[in-house]
């Protein structure tokens, strides 16, 4: 069994390369954002940035993306994930 050790410089290179990627696949965001919601749930988020519930998670516990917690459910500005996509 081969053991492989991931250091910080590894992890954020690859935060790097997802946020490439996030951003090459820009096409699942609408094309008005006047049509667009204020506030998406977190499916949403998902769906719109086509990541899994554990990258979205990793997202909000590095505080790269804000979210807004009412009872059960995460809410995420619009605007916000926009500023992520665009590297603001």
């Amino acid at each position: 069994m081969k053991v492989e050790l991931i250091t910080k410089d590894d992890l954020e290179s690859f935060k790097k390369e997802l946020f490439e990627e996030i951003r090459r696949n820009r096409f699942h965001f609408k094309k008005t954002d006047e049509a667009q919601k204020e506030w998406l749930k977190s499916y949403e988020v998902r769906k719109l940035l086509g990541i899994s519930a554990g990258t979205l998670q990793n997202l909000r516990l590095k505080g790269t993306l804000p979210y807004t917690k009412v009872g059960g459910l995460m809410y995420y500005r619009y605007e916000d994930i926009r500023k992520l996509m665009d590297g603001v």
